[in-house]
């Protein structure tokens, strides 16, 4: 089932790059940005969390949270975060079951998505974007999202 606009998005529980589990719930509040991405260290996947990671500080002030998520395990994704100074958590998700919960596709069966969320303080999508070749467009959408968020609560 795909998660839409306007829907509760689902719990999880994922190990970060720590190790450390992380729940979704946890960032309850405030506006969280969930993208799932297929793997660390291929080209897209690199180009688009280094977009995140330039821009985190944009979406820190406009009070919203960052998680990648992929199959990754944690110590991949320790090496890959250390590697391009990453400041926020990437999530491992190696069954794919919280991808499959969210409705994630497959490109061409295959390709694990390229899928981003902004979820409002109360955990409903209000945004949700899927491309695998636009990457930069996966942040530019979220950020302009998690300001119109900012200026509903004002």
């Amino acid at each position: 089932m795909e998660i839409r606009e306007g829907t509760q998005a689902p719990d999880f529980e994922l190990k970060n790059q720590e190790g450390q589990l992380v729940r979704l719930s946890r960032f309850r509040g405030g506006p969280v940005v969930v993208f799932f991405y297929p793997k660390d260290e291929t080209p897209g996947c690199t180009k688009e969390v280094c977009h995140f990671r330039d821009q985190y500080e944009v979406f820190r002030e406009a009070g919203a949270e960052v998680v990648g998520i992929s199959r990754d395990r944690p110590d991949a994704h320790q090496r890959f975060a250390i590697k391009h100074n990453l400041p926020f958590q990437l999530l491992s998700d190696p069954e794919d079951r919280t991808r499959k919960a969210w409705g994630v596709p497959k490109t061409l069966g295959l390709i694990p998505g390229r899928v981003t969320y902004v979820l409002d303080g109360d955990g409903v999508v209000r945004h949700r974007f899927s491309s695998q070749l636009a990457v930069a467009r996966h942040v530019a959408d979220a950020l302009a999202v998690v300001r119109e968020l900012g200026v509903s609560k004002s």
